[in-house]
């Protein structure tokens, strides 16, 4: 698994365009870009603020390219975990929005058109948007596809992280992070873990030139 994880780092994380500092939310802290208005697969504008259940949100920045959402030919990826962790939320009252962020390839595999086709083709739930130039990934300090932003039913940042331990393979999965999360959550308990580390390859940003 540690030979497979490293292959698809070498992979996923080499391109990393320069970009000024992102930030690092903290558990408690409120929504981000709560109103900015992202085309939906469904050709709707829609924003995250619209998206959240009355028992909270759940925001994943994913995309079409990725071997850690996609897989590759030695691992699952996460993809195929979005319509069961779309119908778990819904379940506990929690909205669900994938966010595409990768500017960078929308002429490479993450077009509108591209998330449209993958949407239907995987069956995913929930909502699936494209962020214009990573504003909303800038505004999370989102670094990872997938990188999980769990809100409670006060918007406030419940848990962030991984999906689960085992991105190669669903059925070898121990520790399911995100449900955890959410079963706490929504129960009204500690969240814990609160935070996990996030595995998966760059958001593919556009080069922002420095200002002089």
């Amino acid at each position: 698994m540690l030979l497979k994880l490293a292959s698809l780092l070498a992979i996923g994380v080499l391109a990393v365009a320069p970009h000024d500092p992102l930030p690092d939310l903290t558990i408690g802290t409120a929504l981000p870009a709560a109103d900015v208005k992202m085309k939906d697969v469904s050709g709707k504008d829609i924003t995250l603020k619209d998206a959240a259940g009355k028992n909270g949100l759940l925001v994943i920045f994913s995309c079409n390219t990725c071997p850690f959402v996609v897989g590759s030919d030695d691992s699952e990826g996460w993809e195929g975990r979005y319509p069961e962790l779309a119908a778990y939320s819904q379940r506990h009252g929690v909205g669900v929005v994938l966010v595409n962020s990768n500017e960078a390839k929308r002429t490479d595999g993450d077009s509108f058109e591209d998330m449209q086709k993958r949407y239907k083709e995987k069956n995913y739930g929930g909502s699936y948007v494209l962020d214009a130039n990573s504003k909303v990934a800038d505004a999370f300090g989102a670094r990872t596809t997938p990188h999980v932003f769990l809100f409670d039913k006060d918007m406030k940042l419940a848990y962030k992280g991984a999906i689960d331990d085992n991105v190669g393979k669903a059925s070898a999965v121990k520790e399911r992070y995100l449900e955890r999360a959410m079963d706490s959550m929504v129960a009204g308990k500690p969240v814990d873990p609160a935070t996990t580390r996030n595995i998966g390859c760059s958001i593919k940003r556009v080069a922002v030139p420095h200002k002089h």
